[in-house]
């Protein structure tokens, strides 16, 4: 067998290879790469965006979780001296070892897409601008605004942290195997001044998740089913003039921010009375 025939797809992993060079070219258009940049690409997959990668940028370090694709695409490593091929998971490799400034690029496996955004968003200050390719539903959950049914959990602490754009829309026609759904490419500038400092963070993010836990209930009722003491939230929404009948899918990012600040020192301030 030639060993520079690619593999088949492996459906549980995933995979749907980007086939449009013109998909390719307008990813790296966004990726806004120079020969100074170096690059994470998460999926190689057959290479096709990782060889206009390694033209564009200073340096690519590309994960593959397949062996198989892995030994494909080492085979032919040779054409570019700028490329490093790591066998790995995305979800164990240490991203924190990549030098500030790095730029990811990314076809996200669509199983594995929200706790890798999540993963990466960790390390935001170590990546300016992530440019990741997403099923369609998950890129309108990342953009969604307040007051829409898709606007959660994903949408807030995305855009807590980074500005989010959907870039490109991309065809299943774009892929082999053609994948059921669509998918789209979103842009994430990722923001150097944090609202909150890490533990701020921490209880923000609790309670973001704790306020969409039971999306039909109010808000105050959603909290009390995940520990909330309904004191502090009652004192927190009237000192932002919110109704107690709100839902969380119509507060702001900056809402929830305040929420979480005044919740914490009003629970805080009574304990030490």
């Amino acid at each position: 067998m030639d060993s520079f025939v690619p593999p088949p797809a492996i459906k549980r992993l995933g995979q749907n290879f980007l086939i449009d060079p013109n998909i390719v070219h307008k990813i790296v258009a966004l990726a806004d790469l120079s020969r100074s940049n170096t690059v994470l690409e998460i999926g190689p997959g057959r290479g096709i965006l990782t060889d206009a990668l390694c033209r564009a940028a200073g340096h690519v370090t590309a994960i593959e979780v397949d062996p198989r694709l892995h030994a494909y695409l080492n085979e032919r490593q040779p054409r570019f001296s700028n490329l490093t091929l790591v066998l790995d998971d995305a979800m164990t490799y240490p991203i924190e070892r990549l030098p500030i400034g790095t730029i990811v690029v990314a076809n996200l496996p669509y199983y594995l897409s929200t706790p890798l955004l999540f993963r990466l968003l960790d390390q935001r200050h170590r990546f300016p601008r992530m440019l990741l390719m997403l099923q369609n539903e998950v890129a309108d959950r990342l953009t969604a605004k307040p007051g829409s049914s898709d606007y959660g959990v994903l949408s807030v602490m995305a855009q807590y942290a980074a500005e989010v754009r959907k870039a490109i829309r991309v065809s299943a026609q774009c892929f082999r195997p053609r994948p059921e759904v669509g998918s789209a490419v979103v842009r994430l500038k990722t923001r150097h001044q944090r609202a909150l400092n890490q533990e701020e963070e921490l209880r923000f993010a609790a309670l973001v998740k704790a306020a969409f836990a039971h999306r039909r209930k109010t808000l105050p009722n959603s909290l009390k089913d995940e520990g909330y003491e309904q004191q502090p939230v009652t004192a927190a929404l009237k000192c932002l003039d919110l109704s107690p009948s709100i839902r969380a899918e119509v507060l702001s990012i900056e809402q929830f921010i305040e929420l979480s600040r005044h919740i914490y020192w009003t629970g805080f301030s009574s304990l030490h009375q």
